[in-house]
């Protein structure tokens, strides 16, 4: 069925105008209105369904854009703007509303993605979705076997559940290559702190099933397909 009733936060995500995080905060804030009555958390709706937020009727997104970034270092990932500090989105100059999958903190550099779609970036950032992520990182000393294996097993970072790196392996002096399957603040650099090392240089390489390319330098980007991924 074309027109299903879904979850109201998934029809406002998909639409562009925010990610579901921020949908469910509208929704819980009395700013969502579904066929002129006030939205409520679990609610669900068609997409034929009048849709307000904030006043405004719900517009459907025109395309699906997706985009690969090289972010450099020195960038935060989000739309608050500052005087004090460069955002990955001013190296971006489209009109449209994109959100950050996969965000990397203002030390680290690499592959991010950009999109409109929400539902895409919700199913490519959420933990729920065991979406691998591969990282090429320096460090301040070498890993002995025991440190490898405990990152592997899982380490305490002050989180719900224990922080584990899916594959930690060893491609030059105090350097690695390790792949994530969760998507923590900063995880990466607090594991490493739990073993007594320093993250000196980190550089993300691939998301999923696409691995960025040489071409694209520091601060540029280019787009993608989505039915790539």
């Amino acid at each position: 069925m074309k027109n299903k009733a879904e979850k109201l936060q998934k029809i406002i995500a998909d639409s562009g105008l925010c990610s579901r995080r921020s949908a469910e905060k509208l929704i819980a804030e009395g700013r969502v209105t579904v066929n002129s009555k006030l939205a409520v958390l679990g609610m669900r709706a068609k997409k034929d369904d009048k849709i307000t937020v904030n006043g405004k009727k719900l517009q459907e997104r025109e395309k699906d854009i997706l985009i690969a970034l090289n972010k450099p270092k020195g960038y935060v990932c989000t739309h608050k703007k500052s005087e004090k500090e460069k955002n990955i989105f001013e190296l971006v100059n489209i009109k449209e509303r994109l959100f950050c999958i996969g965000r990397l903190d203002k030390s680290s550099r690499g592959l991010v993605f950009l999109t409109n779609n929400g539902d895409l970036a919700h199913k490519l950032s959420h933990p729920s979705f065991y979406q691998e992520k591969e990282y090429e990182v320096k460090i301040s000393k070498n890993l002995t076997s025991g440190k490898i294996e405990k990152l592997k097993e899982g380490v305490d970072i002050g989180e719900k559940y224990p922080a584990k790196m899916k594959k930690v392996k060893k491609i030059g002096e105090k350097k690695y290559r390790i792949i994530l399957e969760e998507g923590k603040n900063r995880q990466i650099r607090r594991m490493m702190e739990r073993v007594f090392c320093t993250v000196v240089d980190l550089k993300r390489v691939r998301i999923k099933n696409y691995k960025m390319e040489k071409e694209i330098k520091p601060g540029e980007w280019k787009f993608l397909n989505i039915k790539d991924l």
